[in-house]
């Protein structure tokens, strides 16, 4: 099932599951349904209290499915598409093994996340290849975003922790 959010294209996709004695079958990703192609997929693991982010690429931008597969996660995807309604505006969502939901970003967006159980688990499926040259890092807690972050106390890359503020990326990627 999808749900829409006030972001335009930006989904929520509440995954089936077929419960029996064995455990369960979960679909995360049906292309059809998003009518996107993902030929590029990768997984994290994540401690708790990990922070990653705010990621996107300027060149060849992604769109990422992202799912939990074990462990919940404070998920935010911040708009940065120039023409959109909701220019730099921050979304968040939980997303949990549990609750079986999955988030669709379109790109144009960076994404990241705080890890909040103690091992998490993530797949996302990407519509690009990865392309190192052209990953820009927007700093987790910029003051022009002000991301409610569930914690205070992170473990977070120093790439992570010398993102760019928003108004610097903006100037130089504008």
């Amino acid at each position: 099932m999808i749900i829409k959010t006030e972001f335009k294209d930006l989904l929520i996709i509440k995954n089936k599951i077929n419960f029996d004695e064995r455990g369960y079958f979960k679909e995360l990703l049906k292309e059809k349904l998003l009518k996107k192609k993902f030929p590029f997929q990768v997984m994290s693991f994540s401690k708790q209290n990990v922070l990653r982010g705010l990621h996107l690429q300027t060149k060849n931008p992604q769109a990422k499915f992202v799912s939990v597969i074990k462990g919940k996660i404070f998920d935010v995807a911040v708009d940065l598409r120039k023409k959109s309604k909701t220019y730099k505006k921050v979304f968040t969502t939980i997303l949990s093994g549990n609750n079986s939901k999955s988030l669709f970003i379109p790109s144009g967006f960076a994404h990241g996340f705080l890890s909040l159980d103690k091992e998490n688990y993530i797949v996302y499926n990407c519509s690009k290849y990865r392309n190192s040259k052209s990953e820009v890092t927007i700093k987790y807690n910029d003051k022009n975003l002000n991301i409610k972050w569930p914690k205070k106390k992170f473990i977070i890359s120093k790439k992570d922790k010398e993102g760019l503020s928003l108004s610097k990326f903006i100037s130089i990627y504008s």
